[in-house]
């Protein structure tokens, strides 16, 4: 007669979760559907909404808790009340760890420091907060990352890097787990009728460093050399209205088609229908790239910057190419050349994919974090994968 399995009760904390559109959200929302399919964890998810009360759900069998803030200062949700609420969520709950997920301050921290006895594993999405716009937010930041960043990860039991630019890598105490893709979801379609570029990602004026501004920049030169491409942008926020303002003023909008947030089946059409996949971020706060590894599990070859994590998960000119963060002209050329050559996005589209299913499949991801909680939790097992 099999021996009862011990649950290991997990308090998922993160800033944002699904509908939420983010790598951060993609990443919790695996890390929770995994947990709920091994039988050996349950899972809470704490995090935030945009209600005034707390809302409590139940969403892919998970139990989902949205804190209500009382501001948001940059793109950190902040309550007063938080500290307490945490505290009785984790008592009432019964968890056994506190899996918390940043980089954006604030709920994490908390979570971090009214865990008592709980032990926490601290997940980094980030290599720096740091916006790279100079002015007094970057400030604030830098001064969180020297004062209060290494106070937190001092009081975590156990420190997670979703890359090796995450703040935690340096640390020297990280587990390297990055995020991944689904390759049974994601999958690749047939070659686009119409040259396309595609960029998917946020589009909030505290996420300018995502580099949208110089994309479009770059689509507009390219666009008397290859004058039937279309650039297709898949995201929202609150710096839509001013990049439409930028298109406008570059008299590109007949080319340009806004698509807003997509999920599920959504997404992965819009993958498959991008002749180039785009990410042309600035600074290190892009720590791994969701998307790229989202195109390349399509067969798209992908274009990205030089910068942060995004050189680990692209290899220049085997499964995508890299040029240097805000430069147009660079950008511009390269897309240039890949939509002008049918056979080298197909050989980048295929190395992609192999790449996304020998290196990036969540299984490996979900598969590694399930198995950390559990040893901190002092029960050291081998999780079950669900196939």
């Amino acid at each position: 007669m099999a021996e009862p399995v011990e649950v290991v009760r997990v308090g998922l904390v993160t800033p944002y979760y699904p509908p939420s559109v983010g790598g951060l959200e993609r990443y919790t929302h695996e890390v929770a559907r995994a947990l709920h399919a091994d039988p050996a964890f349950q899972a809470v998810v704490i995090t935030t909404g945009t209600s005034r009360r707390t809302q409590v759900t139940v969403e892919d069998g998970v139990t989902v808790v949205r804190l209500a803030p009382w501001f948001k200062l940059s793109n950190s949700p902040v309550s007063g009340w938080w500290p307490v609420q945490l505290r009785a969520l984790l008592r009432r709950h019964r968890i056994d760890v506190v899996h918390a997920h940043a980089p954006t301050p604030y709920l994490a921290d908390v979570a971090t420091y009214v865990a008592g006895h709980r032990p926490v594993v601290l997940t980094y999405h980030s290599g720096s907060l740091v916006k790279g716009v100079g002015g007094p937010v970057d400030l604030v930041l830098r001064t969180y990352e020297r004062a209060v960043l290494p106070r937190v990860f001092a009081r975590a039991d156990r420190l997670v890097a979703v890359s090796t630019v995450a703040s935690t890598f340096a640390t020297g105490r990280a587990a390297l787990v990055p995020p991944g893709v689904d390759t049974a979801t994601f999958v690749p379609g047939p070659p686009p009728a119409t040259p396309t570029v595609l960029y998917v990602g946020r589009m909030q004026r505290t996420s300018r460093w995502k580099g949208v501004h110089v994309l479009l920049d770059a689509f507009a030169s390219l666009l008397p050399a290859v004058p039937d491409a279309r650039l297709v942008l898949v995201g929202d926020g609150d710096d839509v209205p001013a990049l439409r303002d930028r298109v406008e003023l570059l008299g590109i909008g007949a080319s340009v088609e806004w698509r807003g947030a997509l999920t599920g089946a959504e997404l992965v059409r819009a993958y498959q229908r991008g002749s180039v996949v785009v990410l042309p971020s600035l600074t290190e706060s892009e720590s791994f790239g969701m998307a790229l590894v989202e195109a390349m599990a399509c067969g798209r070859p992908v274009v990205g910057s030089r910068v942060g994590g995004i050189p680990w998960v692209v290899r220049d000119g085997v499964d995508g190419v890299l040029v240097p963060p805000g430069d147009a002209a660079a950008l511009a050329s390269e897309l240039v050349d890949l939509l002008r050559d049918d056979a080298r996005r197909e050989a980048l589209g295929a190395a992609g994919r192999a790449a996304a299913e020998e290196r990036w499949d969540w299984r490996h991801s979900t598969a590694a974090t399930l198995r950390l909680l559990g040893e901190a939790a002092g029960r050291r097992r081998e999780p079950q994968l669900q196939v």
